[in-house]
């Protein structure tokens, strides 16, 4: 692709749909694609609750998503998604205190970081990017069922088509990769959009999933050199954390989509994933096994 192609690839969504009284939640919104994406629906009009983990850096990002949009009604809560008991106090709160939630944005993430296990003995990468999302669908799912239309999006990413699912050894105790368990985890994001998504037909809730496209962000950290040298040498095709945000932008606002559910998105357009994201076996198994792992029950 030459770089005329490449600008017309990473050029900004474009629409002017407004979204005045809607409340949206963001995890992670206090850096890259979700400090971007909370900016974008911001200017739109919505009610921004940003979930983040670190609350001096979500303040900081407060300050600058308010400037940035103008808009006053944006507020900051501790979310950390490698503890459950956070995860539940976050819920209570929001079930408590918001009349609706209208958009549920699960972007936060982990990637190839160092083996780790969160407060629930989770391996940090399924724990934080499936577990931590998937609980936290569960506890906010009434409320935003009461708030219908509305919205879930899960980011996941191309890397989905690296992974396979463990069932006999989710949290990577007998070994780890941490490339193979991060791709672990965004395979689990699309295979429990697929299955939320049969959940909830006849709700007006739709749920789907997508791929930033290579974004410029923090979660480079945990590549070593050889890998952060080849990034670098692949900077002229990959994106901004702007040009990253637009396709959950997209999914967020786009009108066309309010009936489109279990789907997979890139560059703000439907797009193929892995025969294994669409294994309606594994994908139950892994929802069962999460439940069972998370002690709840889904109907």
């Amino acid at each position: 692709m030459n770089m005329q192609g490449l600008r017309n690839l990473f050029r900004p969504w474009s629409s002017n749909v407004k979204l005045d009284g809607k409340t949206v939640i963001i995890t992670g919104a206090n850096t890259g694609i979700g400090k971007e994406t909370a900016i974008d629906l911001s200017k739109r009009g919505a009610r921004i609750i940003m979930a983040c983990r670190d609350m001096e850096k979500a303040d900081a990002a407060l300050k600058e998503v308010i400037e940035a949009s103008g808009n006053q009604n944006v507020v900051s809560k501790k979310l950390d998604l490698s503890d459950s008991k956070s995860i539940r106090e976050f819920a209570q709160s929001v079930n408590s205190e918001e009349k609706a939630v209208n958009i549920l944005i699960n972007n936060a993430g982990v990637m190839v970081c160092p083996y780790g296990k969160t407060a629930d003995g989770f391996e940090m990468q399924i724990g934080v990017n499936h577990m931590g999302h998937f609980l936290l669908t569960y506890l906010l799912l009434d409320l935003i069922k009461r708030s219908a239309p509305a919205r879930i999006i899960n980011v996941s990413s191309m890397a989905h088509k690296w992974g396979t699912i463990n069932l006999d050894d989710l949290n990577s105790e007998q070994s780890y990769d941490k490339i193979k368990a991060y791709s672990q985890s965004k395979l689990a994001n699309l295979l429990s959009t697929r299955c939320l998504a049969k959940k909830l037909e006849g709700t007006r809730v739709t749920v789907n999933a997508l791929h930033p496209g290579v974004v410029q962000t923090e979660l480079w950290r945990h590549l070593n050199r050889l890998q952060q040298t080849a990034m670098w040498l692949a900077k002229p095709f990959t994106k901004t954390a702007v040009q990253g945000a637009q396709t959950t932008i997209y999914c967020a606002v786009a009108p066309e989509l309010e009936t489109e559910s279990g789907k997979y998105y890139s560059d703000c357009a439907p797009t193929s994933c892995s025969s294994a994201a669409m294994d309606d076996t594994t994908a139950q198994r892994l929802w069962d096994l999460s439940c069972q792992m998370l002690n709840i029950t889904w109907d």
